[in-house]
This record gives structure tokens, C-alpha cells and sequence, in this order.
């Protein structure tokens, strides 16, 4: 099935790849040396992409980062390129029956191309200062259940990614974070890692994970990424050696007054229905749940849940992407309440390929839950 994947994604971003090739040879002057040197540029970035995505663990760590950097950052040019060679295409298609410009259409392709990689040169100066500089984001909510008089500080974080990207500094900085909101508790929303847990395991990023500090403890679930690695209880055992309690279709009853209900991701086809979960659990007690891609919305509704907490969308992580988010999921990003249920969808405090935030932000969520 993996294999399968990589040749569908490596077929489609060749595909992609070639026309932006053929569309810039085409834009550039002819017999000057601009077109060889964007032919070799685009090949070696593309090459490189690849490299980091399926050799990236044999790699040293530096290098590692390095190719993944590189290679995951002409993803964003080359898509940029693919939009705007589109455009053209159209409207070149638009002007032969239309002719409303009989002439300097070669002209206004090249211009085209020049403004879009300048264009896009800014917005990912932009984009990677935003990813590199997560947002808090505070929410007061309260849960309907009969009042306790007591506040809950969560902090929560999705789609971490730790990997060669993510690394063991990036970690200790997102800990950091974490630590200066002083939660009571701390929720990992699944994707924690990026796929093999072998970087991880080489970086010994246990040893940062184990210094977030919340009293009542960090909760993990699965998301589609860690059934991506060497097994699918890769992840979780990792975490669970560095004292993250991670919960697969479990529940776990914190200090006796609350609970935390963790499905597993629905990448597993045998997950359990969010009914038989929490069966018989104290309906007077608030309940939080962690599913890592948010769909069904109705089913916590329908659960007495009080607060459910996702991510998996990154919010479309760059322009048009979260576009695409917000059509394809009742709620793709931020919060909403449904009935009794509040709802939020973090955009992630990490991310997966192009560490660039275009229209989207990185974020560690802090909710104060009344109950």
C-alpha cells in the first residue's frame, strides 16, 4: 500500500513537474542560456525532493534537514508556477477565440513568470517567518455538565511532525512553548510524528518530551501519520517510554472529574464507534475528545461530548489549500459549537513538507475549560 502511494504521488508530481518545465522553456527566450538553467534547476530540485522524502532516513540528521528544506520548498514554487502557466494557458485559450490581444502574448507569459517567482520569493519569506513563529490562540469555554467551580487549563497541540524536519531543536522550542502556558493538562491531537519514527529515535527527542510539565499529565492519540511508520504501534510506544500516556479507542479518568477520550485515527478500519467508547461513562463529568480528523462532527454531539479537539487539515498549510479545507469539512479549521459540543480544529503547531505557513498560521491552542 505505501509503495502503491509513492508511485500514485511520484506519477502526479512528475506530471506537474514536467508541464511547469515545458511552460517555463517555453516562456524563457529563445537559444539563451536562462532555458538550460531552468531545465537543470527544476530536475536537481525535484530530484532532491525526492530524495529527502524516500532516503531521508538513511541521511545524517544535518543532511537530512538540508535536502527535506530544499526539496520540500520547490513544492511551493513549482505549485505557484503550475497556477500561474494555468492561468496563461486559459487565458491564451480565451484570447484565440476572443482575440482581444492579437499580439505579445509570448511577451506577457514570460512577465507572468517573473512576477509569480517574485511573488512567491515574498510570500514564502513571509510564510516561513509565520511557521517559525507560532500563534497562540485562547479560547474560554465551558462544559454543560453540573458545575464543579473548578477551570481547566489545556494546552494543545496537533501535527507536530517530528521527524528530519521537525527536529530535535524544533522540539525543544515547541516544549518550550508549551511550558511557558503552564497547562494543567496537555493534548497531543495526533501526527506527533512525521511518518518512520526512525529520526526520532536516532535524536533521542524522548529526552525533550519528557520535560513538558502539566500535573495532570499529556495525552496523545494516533493520527494518519502514525500509521504511516515502521508499525502502527510505533508512535504510541515511543511516546508511552517517554511518559505521554496515549489513548487508542481508550478513556482516561484525570483527577477524578474529568475525562480524556482518545480514538484512534480513522486510518484504522478497525477503530472502535465513539458509542461503545464511552459507554457508561459518568454523565455528570465533563468529557474531552481527541480525533485527530475531523469528520463526523455529529457523532460527539450525539455522545454528550463537551469538547472535542482535532486537527489533520493544517488549515491547507499554503494558499489555495485552505480554500480546498473549507469545502471539504464542516469545519476545516478554528472552533464551532453544535448543540452542547464545542468544537475546535487546530491548524497545527508543526508540519508536514514545506515548513512555510502561506495564508495559514501555526498555532498552540490554550483553552480554559469552566466546569
Amino acid at each position: 500500500m505505501k509503495t502503491g502511494f509513492i508511485l500514485i504521488a511520484l506519477a502526479i508530481l512528475l506530471s506537474l513537474n514536467s508541464y511547469v518545465i515545458v511552460r517555463g522553456w517555453q516562456a524563457l527566450p529563445p537559444a539563451s542560456v536562462y532555458r538550460p538553467i531552468f531545465l537543470i534547476t527544476c530536475i536537481a530540485l525535484f530530484i532532491t525532493m525526492f530524495a529527502g522524502m524516500i532516503f531521508g532516513n538513511a541521511m545524517s540528521p544535518f543532511m537530512a534537514k538540508a535536502v527535506s528544506f530544499v526539496g520540500f520548498s520547490y513544492i511551493i514554487i513549482f505549485i505557484y508556477l503550475f497556477l500561474s502557466f494555468l492561468a496563461v494557458d486559459l487565458i491564451r485559450i480565451a484570447n484565440y477565440f476572443i482575440h482581444f490581444a492579437p499580439t505579445g502574448m509570448a511577451v506577457f507569459r514570460l512577465w507572468a513568470m517573473l512576477a509569480t517567482l517574485a511573488i512567491t520569493g515574498i510570500a514564502m519569506g513571509i510564510g516561513n517567518y509565520k511557521f517559525n513563529h507560532p500563534k497562540i490562540v485562547e479560547l474560554n469555554l465551558s462544559a454543560n455538565k453540573p458545575s464543579q467551580h473548578k477551570e481547566l487549563k489545556i494546552v494543545a497541540a496537533s501535527d507536530i511532525h517530528l521527524g528530519s524536519s521537525i527536529d530535535k531543536k524544533r522540539l525543544q522550542s515547541y516544549v518550550k512553548l508549551i511550558n511557558d502556558q503552564h497547562p494543567d493538562i496537555v493534548l497531543l491531537a495526533g501526527d506527533v510524528s512525521d511518518r518512520s519514527m526512525i529520526p526520532v529515535i536516532s535524536q533521542h527527542m524522548d529526552e525533550e518530551l519528557r520535560t513538558i510539565k502539566a500535573p495532570l499529565g499529556v495525552y496523545a492519540i494516533n493520527g494518519n501519520h502514525e500509521h504511516y511508520a515502521e508499525t502502527p504501534n510505533a508512535t504510541a510506544e515511543y511516546l508511552k517510554s517517554a511518559g505521554i500516556k496515549v489513548l487508542r479507542d481508550e478513556v482516561a479518568l484525570v483527577n477524578n472529574s474529568f475525562y480524556v477520550v482518545g480514538r484512534d485515527d480513522r486510518s484504522n478500519l478497525r477503530r472502535k464507534n465513539l458509542k461503545d467508547i464511552v459507554n457508561g461513562l459518568d454523565p455528570t463529568k465533563p468529557t474531552i475528545l481527541l480525533d485527530h480528523q475531523p469528520y463526523h462532527l455529529e457523532e460527539a454531539e450525539q455522545n454528550n461530548i463537551d469538547l472535542q479537539i482535532s486537527g489533520h487539515t493544517h488549515n491547507g498549510q499554503f494558499f489555495p489549500g485552505n480554500l480546498f479545507v473549507k469545502s471539504m469539512y464542516e469545519l476545516g479549521y478554528g472552533y464551532l459549537k453544535k448543540g452542547k459540543t464545542n468544537y475546535y480544529v487546530s491548524s497545527g503547531l508543526g508540519i508536514w513538507g514545506p515548513q512555510y505557513r502561506i495564508g495559514t498560521q501555526s498555532e498552540l491552542v490554550v483553552i480554559k475549560l469552566n466546569y
